[in-house]
């Protein structure tokens, strides 16, 4: 059984410096890692990693993250996962990572992802070029979060957890604004999932939306949004063996 803690959209700014970090020290007592589900910045730049940074250098998990769509504002992405990894953090995209956590191989494939919207009402790659090109560019995430996602299972990974920013399926929605959803996330990444199995697939993003959802696949999807779980950490029992409390392998903590 791991633990798993997870939080995003924590948007930290100069002004937040240990804002989180009292929370976040006692993650050794409750937890065997930590997800960061992007938008751990404002406005995307380094100054503003560097808060974030500080806030999980030196805790006693792993810390694993991906950056959303804030944490690219600023042009400085590769400067802000430049600060993050300097202070530890395994930053994800396109790519996995395999974790020993306690005597478990526990693979965490990560990526933004990004738009497009749900079956039935989607975005295709059909039409302007740019239409196409923003098609194209959902479809190259889900395909590298997929990719990642087999890469771990053929290293040899017991345990996978897929780490997004944007949504993979509308349940984790439900409280925002219908004409939104295509701008909040994309069936592409359900799709990918589902095709190469995970036991946990976490994401933010949707400030307004619902903590539990689900793949058409059976994957349990938890929107671990700050302002949706109302805390400074959610904690997920998972076990591959599929058993837990709520007949699934992946439950949430109070």
């Amino acid at each position: 059984m791991i633990r798993v803690a997870a939080v995003g959209d924590i948007h930290l700014g100069p002004d937040s410096a240990g804002l989180l970090r009292p929370a976040f020290d006692t993650l050794g007592d409750c937890a065997d890692v930590l997800l960061l589900a992007g938008d751990l910045t404002r406005h995307g730049t380094a100054e503003e990693a560097r808060v974030v940074a500080s806030e999980v250098a030196g805790l006693p998990v792993p810390v694993v993250a991906v950056l959303g769509n804030h944490d690219y504002h600023s042009d400085q992405q590769t400067a802000v996962a430049r600060e993050l990894r300097a202070a530890g953090v395994h930053v994800l995209e396109g790519e996995g990572v395999l974790l020993d956590l306690g005597g478990r191989r526990v693979g965490v494939a990560g990526t933004k992802g990004f738009c497009g919207g749900f079956v039935g009402r989607s975005g295709s790659e059909f039409g302007e070029p740019e239409m196409k090109e923003f098609i194209r560019c959902t479809r190259s995430y889900a395909e590298g979060l997929g990719r990642a996602l087999r890469e771990l299972r053929e290293a040899g990974s017991t345990l996978r957890i897929a780490l997004t920013h944007y949504a993979p399926v509308p349940d984790t929605l439900a409280g925002e604004p219908r004409e939104i959803y295509p701008f909040l996330g994309s069936y592409l990444l359900a799709e990918a999932v589902d095709e190469e199995g995970a036991d946990l697939m976490v994401h933010g993003h949707a400030h307004q939306g619902t903590e539990h959802g689900m793949t058409a696949g059976g994957v349990r999807v938890r929107n671990v949004a700050m302002p949706v779980i109302d805390r400074a950490f959610a904690v997920y029992h998972v076990s591959p063996d599929g058993h837990g409390p709520d007949g699934g392998g992946a439950w949430g903590l109070g």
